[in-house]
């Protein structure tokens, strides 16, 4: 390969080619930023439309997440395989179909399967829109990319809720899914007329390198054993939390089935030539401290905000636009501070940053608890709000630049999915788990009374959870860890789950 003439032939930013790309990328990201945050407002609608119960509300949630989670890692594979231009207009196209098919919904049970229909879609889109980046910038304008990228991205998540509460204060709770379709149909032409195809960098690549030990060539594949047995665990994990307060066999069975699925998807990654998750990696005592501490601290967020955009609405008596526009202080924090908040890493080390964000999290969930039918917004909303978005914006960017440091650079992209699939995992988790711990009724968001006493319960189990991320950080990372020069100097924060690094950073420096 002539690695000048392919430089030369690459985009740069300032170019048409390089603007029609990064558009292409936001607008594709951005379905599926909304598809995450514009839920929450437009679920009491939601609830009070089909007449069911608090567990349908988590399944509109969850079986989103479910789909995404499990499927993420097989979506990568699939474009390093087949192009990730490809696979990234099919993901576009399922995922407007499906966004068709929820704001069609006649019945709960409909949008639940649209919903998970939705995820699935988004497994396809979102490996890919990075990977795209990186395959088709020129080496010097790839970090302004990426930035650009993520900046504009945040932008999405930060409006997100906002306006997601205007359309379900307007024309409707339907018009949050169906406002996908118009942003998928301005990117797939664009993404068809102006993204290049790449293909994966496996066949390219002469050796991987898993916890530092060198493997033989190869060329990636996709574990599609791996990827099934992954989200069946995870869908009879979520079925057993979310109806256990049933307490019938037929629950008891299927957490034993989850049990059963995660045994044997240990055993089939183990024994597979080309698995979707070496478990080899975990030999870094550095990545598997980060990835349990991301398990901790996605599911306290997962959490806070699932019960939150509920609360608002239920028992301060928000309309949704306002518990949409509720948020956004949070979100502008994230935004605004955290693309330089990887550089706590490099003057402090790991250990102190991902010590003090979660606890600072931890406080401002417990400060939710003065919040009820009387709250002010300016006295009992917004300090909680914004001491939470302090600590994410402390804790969020190091955890990423920790992660992609503890891993050779060909497995930037490995452990990134890795780590991304078990934030929005344990959201998954924490959104069936938390109303059974707190015991909140199937009918307890119609109450706005029974709804408080259940958050005042949910409220300190989040700060709990963020305050065993912060143990676990505290007590397995060094006090200062050497960070890699790979990564990023800015790494800009997501809101609901780290971003995704692709698999070819390196492929043509």
């Amino acid at each position: 390969m002539n690695t000048s003439s392919t430089k030369q032939s690459m985009a740069r930013i300032g170019t048409p080619e390089g603007k029609w790309i990064l558009l292409a990328t936001v607008l594709g990201s951005s379905v599926v930023l909304l598809g995450s945050t514009v839920t929450n407002v437009a679920l009491p609608h939601i609830g009070e439309d089909f007449s069911t119960g608090l567990d349908a509300l988590q399944w509109t949630v969850n079986a989103y997440m479910l789909t995404l989670a499990g499927l993420i890692m097989l979506g990568g594979s699939l474009g390093d395989r087949f192009g990730r231009r490809r696979m990234f207009i099919i993901g576009l196209v399922w995922f407007a179909a499906a966004s068709l098919l929820c704001g069609l919904a006649p019945d709960a049970n409909t949008l639940i399967t649209a919903r998970a229909l939705q995820g699935a879609g988004g497994a396809l889109l979102t490996p890919g829109s990075l990977a795209i980046i990186e395959s088709s910038f020129h080496p010097d304008d790839r970090a302004r990319a990426v930035g650009l990228w993520s900046g504009f991205g945040g932008i999405g998540a930060a409006v997100g809720p906002f306006v997601g509460g205007w359309l379900v204060d307007g024309p409707g709770w339907r018009w949050t899914f169906l406002l996908n379709i118009p942003l998928a149909l301005v990117c797939v032409p664009i993404a068809l007329r102006h993204v290049p195809e790449s293909a994966g960098s496996a066949p390219v690549e002469a050796r991987d390198t898993v916890a530092g030990k060198p493997t033989s060539p190869r060329r990636r594949g996709f574990d599609v054993s791996g990827a099934a047995l992954g989200a069946l665990a995870l869908a009879l994990a979520t079925y057993a939390l979310t109806e256990a307060r049933n307490g019938s066999i037929a629950v008891a069975l299927t957490g034993l089935g989850s049990v059963v699925a995660g045994v044997a998807f240990v055993v089939v990654e183990r024994r597979q030539s080309d698995p979707m998750m070496p478990l080899a990696i975990f030999a870094s005592r550095q990545f598997s401290a980060i990835n349990l501490i991301t398990l901790c601290v996605y599911a306290g967020l997962g959490g806070f905000f699932f019960l939150t955009a509920l609360e608002l609405q239920i028992v301060v008596g928000y309309s949704a636009l306002e518990a949409g526009a509720a948020m956004l202080p949070n979100t502008l924090i994230m935004l605004i501070f955290s693309s330089h908040a990887g550089e706590l890493v490099r003057r402090l080390g790991p250990r102190l940053p991902l010590t003090v964000g979660p606890l600072t999290c931890g406080v401002g969930m417990v400060l939710m608890l003065r919040v009820d039918a009387g709250a002010s917004y300016v006295i009992d909303i917004l300090p909680a709000l914004l001491i939470i978005g302090a600590g994410m914006v402390v804790m969020v960017a190091p955890l990423t630049v920790t992660l992609l440091s503890s891993v050779d650079g060909r497995n930037a992209g490995l452990a990134s999915g890795i780590n991304n699939a078990a934030a929005r995992a344990s959201g998954l988790v924490a959104v069936a788990a938390l109303p059974l711990l707190s015991g909140m009724g199937p009918d307890a968001y119609r109450s706005s009374t029974s709804f408080e006493t259940s958050f005042s319960r949910a409220m300190p189990l989040c700060a709990a959870i963020m305050g065993v991320g912060s143990l676990v950080a505290f007590t397995t990372l060094r006090k200062a860890t050497a960070v890699s020069h790979r990564s990023p100097r800015h790494t800009h924060g997501w809101l609901m789950e780290p971003p995704l690094a692709p698999r070819l950073s390196h492929r043509y420096d």
